[in-house]
């Protein structure tokens, strides 16, 4: 409902004509407004009392930069933020309708179908704003609104920038509300432990409030509230069945215990049993677009007990020694080599030119020459093809036109590079690269051998559309060169070797996000057709000072990472190479204020949010770091003190975990150790 201004409310915000009031809460005023080309927004105008605080006009700015490039899956798009002028602001798409605390209040608790949408809804939400690496912070009642039925998220993008400004100016407050808050918000620390998490908890609190109208923790006051979040089990009276069980597990006091956002929608769809969704197409593509897009994996929180523990490691080790040395691509192998002579630039040649505007974002590094993040199939008869793995990734379409690999499930917004050895093995084919590739729509770029082409393709509908060609013969069977693809300022441009040969924009609207997928065309009419990628790059470009990481996958070092799986067949392993750093450091290097929380810690882990296949020697040594701390939590750990451990104990570890820390021995760019520093 909107209400007409105040008098001594302003009649514009820059651009946009202010034409009443939405609302008003903790964050400030918002306002309908009209922007130039005549199209209704919601303009939140933040709280005075923020305009004089140069931090946190600098987080604002970057949260909401951020939060742009969240998908419009169930999401209030951030439209336009101006951190600079006299009283903050921020644009978002205006949403005519309810908000879930309104339909509850005037409606009452809601139950079957209805209420199974309004959980995907806003787990799709989540899904698409943590696969950007945004966490939310202030999910709550409020901020879902109800457009046509279809719920979306507002108000993420902005929490955190006044959360961090006011812990700094006054201790005992907290952006949020109290009832919707995870047991971890109330640490000491919250800053270094609230991560995506958070959220899901939250998630688990608004569905229980809108299946029996009432939040689960309810005490008498704040206070009381939240120590029930800390020490009781939820009151789930009222809410029955599946959603039950799945409610219980997002509120777990643990957050490794809590699904992620991506986790929680598969188990979502799978339980969609009665066809309500089916009623609500446009909730459903939305929420099968997010299952396969932005599986990004957020940066951890870092416990205190397992940052000292990483501290003794790291002193025991010399692990931060790793620091000047940077992420390098792989050299194509000698088998690829033979499929004729490469002129390959480095991978850093595809990155945007000095001085463009960066982004942050995730990255992969694979040479592809087994199976990791790239997966292998059987080849059998009658299948559609194949990908097998010979030195390289060789890609095969059997009875159809195409076959894509299955690869890493990262999902890039945004400006991205992608750069990866091609080479045709057999003639008729054609190397295929799709970019935000999402339910069967994306970008695709293909290589064959009389021409280069780039457009959308459409599998599930009229194939290849807008689709733009190029003569070529460098991709002849037998050849092999670095094709690239950069996608900046909304462009899309295909180099090979380093040279231009194409571009396409990429302004369509459903296509803003996605994976990265290899494959294969067959242009010939009959037989099968093979293709050979090696060593590819997935990169975001990096925001700000970039920092260095030891790669342990060449050469011999010892480093950290952050190990997701471990292959002992393919001899390879999935990890993140992480750095250890002492906190003042830390906040001399990446310029963080010396009062900053972080900097008070004795240490902090960097990510360098890039997957990579690492190789892994033949039955290597699987160690643990042994504990030999005392009752009062600070542990310590003896130079030389790790204890080997057997392949299955420290496999049921890894299993457990969303990326174990690994201390890495690597030999001649092949792991011979891998040990646990959180007990195996």
């Amino acid at each position: 409902m909107t209400h007409p201004l105040m008098p001594n409310d302003p009649r514009w915000l820059g651009k946009y004509e202010l034409l009443g009031r939405l609302g008003e809460g903790g964050m400030g005023t918002v306002f309908l407004g009209r922007s130039p080309d005549e199209r209704l927004v919601a303009v939140k105008m933040l709280r005075a009392e923020h305009a004089w605080d140069t931090e946190f006009r600098g987080r604002f700015r970057s949260e909401v930069n951020r939060a742009r490039e969240v998908p419009g899956f169930c999401t209030a798009a951030v439209l336009d933020a101006d951190p600079d002028h006299a009283t903050p602001y921020l644009v978002v798409e205006y949403v005519d309708g309810p908000s879930l605390s309104e339909v509850i209040r005037e409606r009452g608790p809601l139950d079957g179908g209805t209420l199974h949408s309004v959980a995907v809804g806003v787990a799709t939400a989540l899904a698409a704003i943590h696969g950007v690496g945004v966490i939310h912070r202030d999910l709550k009642p409020q901020n879902v609104l109800f457009s046509l039925g279809t719920p979306k998220v507002i108000d993420f993008g902005i929490a955190r920038a006044l959360e961090v400004t006011s812990r700094h100016t006054r201790t005992d407050q907290m952006v949020g509300t109290v009832a919707y808050m995870a047991p971890e918000r109330f640490g000491d620390d919250p800053d270094s432990t609230v991560g995506p998490a958070a959220d899901v908890f939250a998630w688990g609190v608004v569905v229980a409030y809108a299946a029996t109208g009432r939040t689960p923790f309810r005490g008498d006051s704040p206070a009381a509230t939240a120590a029930r979040i800390l020490t009781q089990p939820p009151d789930l009276t009222g809410l029955d069945g599946s959603l039950r069980d799945l409610v219980g597990r997002t509120l777990a006091k643990d957050p490794a215990d809590r699904p992620t956002a991506h986790q929680l929608l598969d188990l979502l769809l799978e339980a969609e049993t009665g066809g309500a969704l089916a009623q609500r197409p446009e909730l459903l593509r939305a929420a099968e677009a997010a299952q396969h897009t932005g599986r990004v994996r957020a940066a951890a929180p870092v416990r205190r007990r397992v940052r000292r523990l990483v501290a003794a490691a790291a002193a025991a080790t010399v692990l931060c020694a790793g620091i000047g040395y940077a992420l390098s691509r792989h050299q194509p192998d000698e088998a690829l080599a033979s499929l004729g002579p490469s002129t390959s630039p480095s991978a850093s040649s595809a990155a945007p030119a000095a001085g463009e505007p960066r982004i942050e974002g995730p990255g992969v590094s694979d040479r592809l020459d087994r199976r990791g993040l790239w997966k292998a199939d059987r080849a059998v008869a009658g299948a559609a093809g194949w990908c097998t793995f010979h030195q390289r990734m060789l890609a095969t379409t059997h009875t159809s036109s195409r076959y894509r690999c299955t690869g890493p499930s990262n999902s890039f917004a945004g400006d991205q590079t992608i750069v990866v050895d091609v080479g045709i093995v057999t003639k008729g084919a054609c190397a295929a690269i799709w970019f935000r590739w999402v339910d069967e729509r994306g970008y695709v770029a293909s290589f064959c051998e009389h021409e280069i082409r780039l457009g959308i393709d459409e599998s599930s509908g009229n194939g290849f559309n807008s689709e733009q060609r190029v003569a070529s013969t460098a991709f002849r069977a037998g050849q092999t060169h670095r094709a690239g693809i950069t996608v900046h300022d909304g462009t899309a441009r295909v180099t090979v070797d380093g040279t231009p040969a194409l571009s396409l924009p990429v302004t369509d609207p459903q296509l803003v996000a996605g994976r990265v997928v290899l494959g294969v065309l067959n242009d010939a009419s009959d037989g099968d057709a093979t293709v050979a990628f090696a060593n590819a790059e997935l990169r975001s470009p990096v925001v700000g000072q970039a920092a260095h990481f030891t790669d342990p996958a060449t050469g011999s070092s010892r480093s950290m990472v952050e190990l997701y799986s471990y292959d002992p067949v393919a001899h390879s392993a999935v990890a993140q190479p992480v750095l250890v750093m002492a906190s003042a450091d830390y906040c001399e290097q990446f310029k963080i204020d010396p009062s900053d929380i972080k900097c008070s810690d004795p240490f902090q882990i960097v990510e360098s949010h890039t997957k990579m296949t690492i190789p892994v020697r033949a039955a290597p040594k699987l160690t643990s770091w042994e504990n030999v701390g005392g009752g009062d939590g600070i542990v310590s750990v003896r130079a030389g003190a790790g204890h080997a451990v057997s392949a299955a104990t420290f496999t049921k570890w890894l299993a457990g975990k969303e990326g174990g820390l690994v201390a890495v021995t690597t030999t001649n760019g092949e792991v011979t150790t891998l040990t646990g520093i959180d007990n195996p």
